[in-house]
């Protein structure tokens, strides 16, 4: 049973991957049913790397680097910053980091979906203040998602630049990350690359269903989607 989780779980991480932005957050909590969460992170981030790369060649031209190049900076020094504070983070003080960051994310979509676009957030502040949030949420618990959601969705840009600037983002952030999971976390090693392992073929699937029914969501209903599933994901860490 705690295996079929885990294959459910790179199921739902490759039709993430594919554009359904906000899964990850279900993703993240099947696999910490079966391990704990800080060990999780070091399954997932093999997984998470092979999708992106699906992703990144996918979307190769849906690519906006400006905004890329304003947010990934900040990203990066709040990964670091994940780094430093995550070694002294009780394991059962995770899901409850995860669970704030996403609800608190959520629910500033949902505010500024509702404003008008003239008063939307558009300085270098708030590419670094979604940065750094990002960058720590990633770091703590592979939660990234819910911060580079709300910075892509505040900016307005089109449901495949959306989905193409953050495939890329992810990919460099994730190779980031790597080293610090392997040598200082030390939650990827032989046992855990064998557990990913067995979980890739799903990834794979998971994102070629995945792309062919993102297809049919418009822009508004896209937007939409990723704040209705972003609430209901933190309110699923909350409880579980």
């Amino acid at each position: 049973m705690s295996l079929l989780l885990s294959f459910i779980a790179a199921f739902l991480l490759g039709i993430s991957k594919s554009g359904f932005k906000g899964l990850g957050i279900f993703v993240v909590v099947l696999l910490a049913i079966n391990l704990e969460a800080k060990s999780s992170t070091g399954v997932l981030m093999p997984l998470l790397i092979l999708a992106d790369c699906f992703a990144i060649v996918y979307y190769r031209k849906d690519v906006n680097w400006k905004l890329l190049f304003q947010i990934l900076p900040a990203m990066l020094f709040g990964v670091l910053f994940g780094v430093y504070v995550g070694e002294d983070i009780p394991k059962s003080d995770f899901k409850k980091i995860m669970s704030v960051i996403v609800f608190f994310s959520g629910f500033m979509m949902l505010f500024f979906e509702r404003m008008k676009k003239s008063y939307v957030p558009k300085g270098w502040w708030f590419a670094t203040l979604m940065g750094l949030g990002a960058g720590f949420a990633t770091m703590i618990g592979n939660l990234a998602g819910a911060f580079a959601n709300l910075y892509f969705l505040a900016l307005n840009i089109p449901k495949k630049k959306f989905i193409g600037t953050s495939a890329w983002l992810f990919f460099i952030v994730n190779l980031f990350k790597l080293p610090f999971h392997i040598f200082v976390w030390k939650t990827i090693n032989i046992e855990s690359i064998i557990y990913s392992g067995r979980l890739a073929l799903f990834v794979i699937i998971g994102f070629y269903i995945g792309l062919r029914l993102i297809k049919y969501l418009s822009n508004e209903v896209f937007k939409k989607y990723v704040i209705i599933i972003t609430i209901i994901g933190a309110i699923v860490i909350y409880f579980k």
